[in-house]
């Protein structure tokens, strides 16, 4: 810091104290939906099996999980956009904020500012976002409604609301340098009141000052000068206004908490090193093992017992982890021969018994009489022939759930069909239960979601298959552990050696004896004046 400081002069906010609006900073925390709590748990789930090194890195991983643990923060249709639009969101809540003071500012034609860093816009007309508008009654509408990113759900609610669709405009329809700063002019007059964008477009060099009214973040960046950036925005000379809202969203029980911890810790950091104030720095660069006093003689004397000793010592402590990893092992196979092998056949005794009355179960109530191939599925007390009928019925009953918890929506060759929503993979899923339960991810295609539902109850067989032969290899495997439970560390004797040599070099070196402090006469003089004066502090008083 010393060095930095030779060439640099740090000027912060504090110290420059510059004419700028005051800042009102207001944090909006919403509730998450139930459906997002599920999802959270389903994240942190995947977390444990991560930790637990289940799964392959390339298929799921800590940065997968945190990408998707921000974007249900956002909003939980962007994991599934088939999900309901939850009344509490963040979304709704800044479309509300955002109505309101457009409302109250009109005369002044007040700006707004919209930052999100994830779920940017994508054309309208365009196959990622087939959206077109129309005018009813003098109001715009979505012609259809379908969810593809925040930013044109944001616009479309509140252009419901009542703003009028040209006074609300995304930056990145501004692809060039001339068209950014015909943009920007309509914003500093107020012709466009509502910009919004993401930190890399609409951060440094974004000079709209003049008119903002107030600043939302939507999402949480990964850097504090990404707020920084993003607050400076309005916060700056030039704003008519003398005072701006800062509204941050936040939702509960999400990653919103962890990205925001986190910007704490990056900005402490950074606030220590980027401050005009004197910094006192210290540490202590001392090892917390240091070598006593019968060592440094010995290094001292050039002995050579010391040269063998360091050889011994790295041996012993390498043999004795590779023995108490020995030890754990047997220790986790006493554990698995008394308590996972016996339970995880008993369980696949009952699962092979299950699916063979599910597969009779099946053939029992599986009855085709049609051109279709397609027996008879039962939903809300209602028969459907046919494929294309049963798969929309699904798709109506998936558009009208609310909550991801289990429902039983009807039968199908025998088997309950109970409707839920997975944590893991943020899609609809089935279950198809019999005496065991057969799980399918649902897709948006109706007859293919009755295609993937024939396949699984087709495929039963083959999970017998496979339950037959998991309880073999687990069989073989309970024999094994069994044989290895009673084998001995290979490398006993050969630590005992080492250790007795070890042994026999300490005591010759007087490694085995603590060191005695060595006090001159002065020093013990004083020693004992202090105990004479504490002895006289606890006499008790007669």
């Amino acid at each position: 810091m010393a060095m930095f400081k030779e060439i640099a002069d740090i000027q912060t906010a504090e110290t420059l104290k510059l004419p700028v609006p005051k800042a009102n900073r207001k944090t909006i925390v919403v509730k998450p939906s139930d459906i997002q709590k599920a999802m959270v748990k389903g994240l942190g789930e995947r977390a444990e099996r991560i930790r637990k090194k289940q799964v392959n890195p390339k298929e799921d991983n800590m940065l997968k999980i945190t990408n998707e643990g921000r974007k249900l923060a956002l909003d939980q249709r962007m994991l599934n956009p088939m999900l309901p639009d939850f009344e509490g969101s963040k979304v709704n809540a800044c479309a509300n904020n955002v109505y309101e003071i457009w409302e109250k500012t009109k005369d002044k034609k007040s700006t707004q500012l919209v930052f999100c860093d994830l779920s940017t816009p994508k054309p309208l007309g365009s196959e990622e976002n087939p959206f077109e508008m129309e005018n009813v009654n003098g109001v715009w509408k979505l012609k259809e409604w379908q969810f593809t990113d925040v930013y044109t759900d944001l616009k479309r609610k509140l252009i419901a609301k009542g703003i009028p669709e040209n006074e609300i405009v995304f930056i990145h329809t501004a692809d060039t340098e001339t068209k950014k700063k015909e943009l920007f002019a309509k914003v500093r007059t107020g012709e466009i009141r509502v910009l919004m964008g993401s930190t890399a477009k609409m951060g440094a060099g974004t000079n709209v000052q003049n008119k903002i009214k107030a600043i939302h973040h939507l999402d949480v960046p990964y850097r504090p000068s990404d707020l920084q950036q993003q607050d400076g925005r309005g916060v700056r000379q030039g704003n008519e206004n003398d005072e701006i809202d800062i509204f941050n969203y936040v939702t509960e029980e999400t990653f919103d908490a962890y990205m925001y911890q986190m910007l704490q810790r990056k900005q402490e950091f950074i606030s220590q090193i980027m401050t005009s104030k004197a910094i006192v720095r210290s540490a202590d660069d001392i090892d917390d093992k240091a070598l006593s006093y019968a060592e440094i003689k010995a290094l001292a004397a050039g002995n050579p017992l010391i040269i063998r000793k360091t050889e011994l010592d790295n041996k012993v402590a390498k043999l004795k982890l590779l023995k108490q990893n020995h030890l754990n092992q047997i220790y986790t196979l006493e554990d698995m021969i008394v308590k996972h092998y016996p339970v995880e056949i008993k369980r696949l005794q009952d699962k092979i018994a299950n699916i063979e009355s599910d597969i009779k179960l099946v053939e029992e109530n599986t009855h085709i009489d049609n051109e279709e191939k397609f027996s008879t599925m039962i939903m809300n007390d209602k028969t459907y022939n046919t494929k294309e009928s049963a798969g929309k019925e699904i798709l109506e009953i998936c558009k009208k759930k609310e909550n991801p918890t289990l429902e039983l929506i009807g039968e199908h060759r025998g088997l309950k069909m109970l409707l839920g929503i997975d944590g893991w993979s943020k899609k609809f899923i089935l279950h198809l239960q019999g005496k065991e339960t057969y799980t399918i991810d649902l897709g948006d295609d109706a007859r293919g979601n009755i295609t993937r539902i024939e396949n699984a109850i087709d495929g039963i067989v083959k999970e017998l298959d496979s339950a037959r032969e998991k309880l073999q290899e687990t069989e073989r495997q309970f024999n094994n552990a069994k044989e290895e439970v009673k084998a001995p560390f290979n490398k006993e004797e050969e630590l005992k050696q080492l250790t007795k040599e070890l042994d026999e070099i300490n005591i010759s070196l007087n490694l085995d004896e603590k060191d005695k402090e060595i006090l001159d006469d002065e020093e013990q003089e004083e020693q004992e004046e202090k105990k004479d004066k504490d002895y006289d502090r606890d006499e008790p008083e007669l």
